[in-house]
């Protein structure tokens, strides 16, 4: 007999008055984490001198726990504020040839499309795009991928998508980048807590946040190197371990950087142990199906096809008179005055809500913004 597990909202401080169905923006961090977090800036507040001495060997029990969750060697992982970070090192590393290509996907989150924008401004190379359909396939995404790959200097591909909530198929796109002699730098910000040993597929790079599943504090990400990068690849601040020949330690101590949040992550992980997140994660998949045909069928649109949705995320359809160029100020109105938050994306000229589904959402929730919704949507 499969056990249900219940909703847990008692171990977050979240607002019980507000549907959070957001998780996958700004996670949200247990109660447990938060005293943990406190306690630490306590103590550094009442002797900063010891607290700083303190850090390092606190770091490096927080990043052996962090690595292990990944599965990843702990020798080429080091500590980043997030994802966003992780790719930006990641491309400051690698030798981008004038004129060569710097290959991403129609999928790619914003800021990253916007650093590998930069890098190749620095570097005379050329951003290519490629497109990729929601529906497509692994076997079409490899393909499509594959075409774009002749002068690439990098492929820098989403694990799971923001915008569109969808897996991508980072073992076999490793394979074919590598055997062009491309490398690969995987934007995994939504991977942990949602992919088993999300950085085990071979990539040059793999980076990715801490502050979305697992529900670790913001400002925790981890960034995995291959072997053959580890001495080259430099934290974006030069600090006092710039010359540190150990890739994790070279992450480390950022000068007066809040190390709080980093050393109290590996609590959050514990909370997600105790809710048996592997099941928990597996009903909640189920639980956010249900929802997102509930919100789809109140607007009268439909939960988009994706070839491989992402397990706690999915996209509803927004109906077409929503205007997305206006996302930002309907957003806040839904929060304002339906007392839910939600987010809005875009895609191919398509117009999406993201749900998220976490440890402390219920059906419940999902209903209520089907009958809220249609006031403001439909």
């Amino acid at each position: 007999m499969v056990t249900v597990l219940s909703p847990r909202p008692d171990l977050w401080t979240l607002d019980p008055d507000v549907l959070h169905l957001n998780h996958g923006s700004y996670g949200a961090v247990p109660r447990r984490t938060q005293e943990v977090m406190a306690a630490l800036r306590a103590e550094a507040e009442a002797n900063p001198m010891l607290w700083f001495r303190s850090v390092a060997e606190r770091l490096a029990v927080s990043r052996l726990e962090l690595a292990a969750y990944l599965s990843a060697d702990p020798a080429g992982f080091a500590l980043v504020p997030n994802a966003s970070a992780g790719v930006t090192a990641a491309l400051a590393t690698l030798p981008i040839a004038a004129g060569s290509r710097i290959v991403l996907t129609n999928h790619a989150y914003g800021a990253v499309l916007y650093a590998a924008q930069r890098f190749a401004r620095a570097h005379q190379a050329e951003v290519v795009v490629v497109d990729v359909p929601l529906e497509a396939d692994d076997e079409t995404i490899v393909s499509l991928i594959a075409s774009a790959l002749d002068g690439a200097a990098v492929l820098v591909v989403d694990q799971i998508s923001s915008a569109t909530a969808r897996v991508f198929p980072i073992a076999s796109l490793v394979e074919v980048c590598h055997s062009f002699g491309v490398p690969v730098v995987v934007d995994g910000a939504h991977a942990p807590g949602l992919i088993d040993a999300p950085a085990a597929d071979g990539a040059d790079f793999w980076t990715g946040n801490f502050h979305k599943w697992p529900a670790a504090p913001r400002a925790t990400a981890g960034l995995v190197v291959a072997e053959k990068w580890r001495t080259a690849t430099l934290p974006l601040i030069v600090s006092w371990s710039e010359h540190d020949e150990r890739l994790p330690e070279r992450f480390d101590m950022q000068g007066t950087y809040d190390y709080a949040p980093w050393i109290a992550a590996p609590t959050s992980l514990r909370v997600l142990e105790e809710l048996q997140w592997p099941v928990r994660r597996s009903q909640l998949s189920g639980l956010l199906d249900e929802g997102a045909r509930l919100v789809a069928k109140a607007l009268g649109t439909g939960v988009a096809e994706v070839g491989q949705p992402a397990a706690t995320m999915r996209l509803v359809e927004l109906p077409s008179s929503v205007d997305l160029t206006a996302a930002e100020a309907l957003k806040a109105f839904v929060s304002r005055e339906l007392k839910a938050e939600i987010t809005l994306t875009g895609f191919d000229g398509r117009g999406f809500i993201r749900l998220s589904a976490h440890a402390y959402n219920s059906l419940q929730d999902y209903e209520k913004l089907s009958e809220r919704l249609p006031t403001v949507l439909a």
